[in-house]
């Protein structure tokens, strides 16, 4: 319950970056459309604000109380954890002492600390980042020099002659050192490629030549070099913390049969010359033990069925292996009939052809659909014929009323309901039936001209059609019939389900990048002086026929800004998407600071180099692992007992990190058993 408390104290104070003064509280954050916002009074927020952080003094001294002074001199995160704390108070105490009316507030850059301090996984995907970044450092100092090499040739290349039309080049892309940087910067991630090349391209075409090579080198050789180590380096960190987890695990299991062995003398025992625990030992232990019932039962019925009432040590640690299975679901028996016909008609109706032939038809819909759209694409709604689309979507939804009976009588009821694809399918054909029949009541029976009238946002008739798309998703389960597909697409979930980690890096590095752009940037740009309701719409044309092509303001950018929090997290994708975002340097230089670059350049880094090639990395060793078990049929019986992904290791299960056990169990038990029993000598 605590636990929960304080991850809902982490997100609410989190949050009030919406509502914080600048408040996000807009329909729209467009600099032309932006109104006077409601801004909170002085001590609402300050209010949340301080009660979540006395939760979290709560939590920073009751951890440092059950782990002692000793260990909590040790935590380098519970030390920074107390000073955060501090800092944050003092903050709030100056915020309230200036009744609000300060700049900056520190505490709201200190903030994601709390999210990143309160997860073991964050803290263990932001261990890896440690370890890798310093690991590319060569690369990034090549990357910086082949930028700065190049910058010189192109300052040499493109120098200001006499004639206007030879100096485009010079004049807007290499007029001066910083200017040069940024552009060739800008075309290392190929944003503004080929525009920075046609003016001297257009004047010899031999110019083609000194982009084409820095694109080479840089895009395409020393950025993929990059990936390549950062995957290389981040594995390997990777896999040498999980070989000390599976050395961490192997000595808890034996440390926990040598306590049984101690605490319950009179019924452990030897048995030869091997250790053993008593059965009725380790059902006890297994009762209290919080786990799933299916891996319980199933340690349980092992337990049992062991011959002799003990245990040995190899048994005991088998026990384990169970929580790595995965349970296999049993579905209800199919209905038996008496009758010959009926059971070979169940026999023909339950064969996988039965479901390729509704997954045909469902395509044949989505075709018919997809015609109906693209013809009706550029007509009125007013004068649209939809008897087509209504005798396509009645005959149709009779098949579907037909397939549910057929898997019904194929399956019994009980075993149509096991099915999570069956009962979306018939909640969908029911949610159809439903619409269609009400479409004839009120509209009567397709026919030529057959046009239900509108009523309200979207006429019956419409809405048959927009339920019509979720056939769409029915559909999407012919993913699992193709292998190839299907080991796409479960790489693809496995790496959603278990990247909260890295994801929750990200959302650290948006948060912190977010509110300092908005203390840098907030009401630089300056709006329009023509913007206002009258004319903002015959004005935004002629203003972009008389700005310069490719600027902030031609290109109408003004939502994106970082006039608030929710405009900035919009404005840093942007950015992460390296799309035209020379086009954010320019302005905020033209308007803030020539300085400001740093800030973007920082951000390009953070997100698209390390962030990115960090994410591509992941899905190369998850595919990777679950090709080589689907495709290498002998690698994964024989090895995928030893194997694990890399995703498994941040996944929040505390046993998915322990898939497998290091090979030699007979030495790692010695081992082991040395181990525990010095350290039980030693107390």
């Amino acid at each position: 319950m605590f636990k929960r408390v304080l991850n809902a104290a982490i997100f609410v104070i989190l949050a009030l970056a919406f509502i914080e003064k600048p408040s996000s509280l807009s329909v729209t954050s467009d600099l032309r459309f932006r109104r006077v916002l409601w801004e909170p009074p002085c001590g609402l927020t300050e209010g949340i604000d301080v009660f979540c952080l006395l939760l979290f003094i709560v939590d920073v001294v009751i951890k440092s109380y059950l782990i002692g002074w000793e260990e909590f001199q040790k935590s380098k995160w519970l030390i920074a954890y107390a000073l955060i704390l501090a800092a944050s108070i003092v903050d709030w105490t100056v915020t309230l002492c200036l009744f609000c009316e300060e700049r900056i507030r520190i505490r709201r850059l200190l903030r994601p600390f709390f999210l990143l301090q309160n997860s073991s996984l964050m803290k263990k995907a932001f261990k890896c980042l440690r370890q890798t970044i310093p690991q590319i450092t060569s690369v990034m100092l090549l990357l910086a020099l082949h930028l700065l090499l190049f910058t010189m040739i192109a300052m040499l290349l493109f120098t200001r002659v006499q004639t206007t039309e030879d100096d485009q080049e010079w004049k807007t892309y290499f007029r001066n050192l910083p200017e040069s940087l940024t552009s060739l910067l800008v075309l290392l991630t190929t944003a503004n490629n080929p525009d920075v090349m046609i003016p001297a391209y257009s004047r010899n075409r031999a110019y083609s030549l000194f982009f084409i090579t820095f694109s080479l080198i840089g895009t395409y050789l020393l950025m993929n070099l990059l990936t390549a180590i950062i995957y290389n380096q981040f594995r390997g960190y990777l896999l040498s913390s999980i070989q000390a987890l599976l050395i961490r695990r192997c000595l808890g299991i034996r440390g926990a049969f040598e306590v049984l062995c101690c605490e319950r003398p009179s019924k452990a025992g030897r048995r030869g010359s091997v250790m053993t625990v008593s059965t009725n030992t380790v059902l006890q232990v297994l009762q209290k033990v919080k786990m799933s019932s299916a891996h319980k039962q199933e340690m349980i019925k092992q337990v049992k069925a062991f011959t002799h009432d003990c245990v040995t040590a190899e048994q005991f640690r088998a026990l384990f292996d169970e929580l790595h299975k995965e349970t296999v679901r049993e579905y209800p028996p199919k209905p038996a009939y008496r009758s010959v016909f009926l059971q070979k008609l169940q026999t023909l109706l339950s064969h996988r052809f039965v479901d390729y032939f509704g997954n045909l038809i469902v395509a044949v819909h989505l075709i018919c659909i997809f015609v109906a759209l693209v013809r009706d694409a550029e007509t009125p709604i007013s004068k649209r014929d939809g008897f087509f689309l209504g005798v396509v979507n009645g005959s149709f939804v009779l098949y579907y009323l037909l397939e549910m009976a057929v898997k019904i009588f194929a399956l019994g009821i009980k075993g149509y309901c096991s099915y999570k694809s069956n009962l979306f399918d018939g909640l969908l054909t029911i949610i159809l039936l439903i619409l269609q029949l009400s479409s004839l009541v009120q509209y009567g029976l397709p026919h030529p001209g057959w046009n239900p009238e509108l009523h309200g946002l979207l006429s019956l008739w419409e809405t048959v059609r927009l339920a019509n798309m979720l056939i769409v998703f029915r559909f999407l389960r012919l993913i699992s019939s193709v292998k190839l597909t299907s080991l796409v697409a479960n790489s693809l979930f496995d790496l959603i389900k278990n990247l909260r980690a890295f994801a929750g890096i990200l959302v650290v590095a948006y948060y912190v990048f977010a509110i300092a752009g908005v203390v840098f940037f907030k009401d630089k740009i300056p709006a329009p002086q023509n913007a206002t309701n009258a004319s903002l719409n015959a004005s935004i044309s002629s203003e972009n026929m008389t700005q310069q092509c490719g600027t902030y303001e031609q290109l109408g950018y003004w939502p994106n800004n970082f006039n608030d929090f929710a405009a900035a997290l919009v404005t840093l994708w942007d950015l992460m998407v390296v799309n035209n975002w020379q086009v954010f340097l320019d302005v905020f230089s033209r308007y803030a600071s020539p300085w400001s670059k740093l800030y973007f350049v920082a951000w390009w880094l953070v997100s698209s180099v390390i962030w990115v090639n960090l994410f591509v990395a992941l899905i190369l060793e998850n595919f990777i692992h679950k090709w080589d078990r689907t495709y290498h049929p002998s690698f994964s019986d024989q090895e995928s007992e030893y194997q694990m992904s890399v995703q498994d290791m941040f996944s929040g299960s505390p046993y998915a990190c322990t898939c497998a056990f290091i090979c030699g169990l007979e030495s790692i038990n010695t081992e082991c058993h040395s181990t525990a029993h010095s350290n039980h000598e030693n107390g």
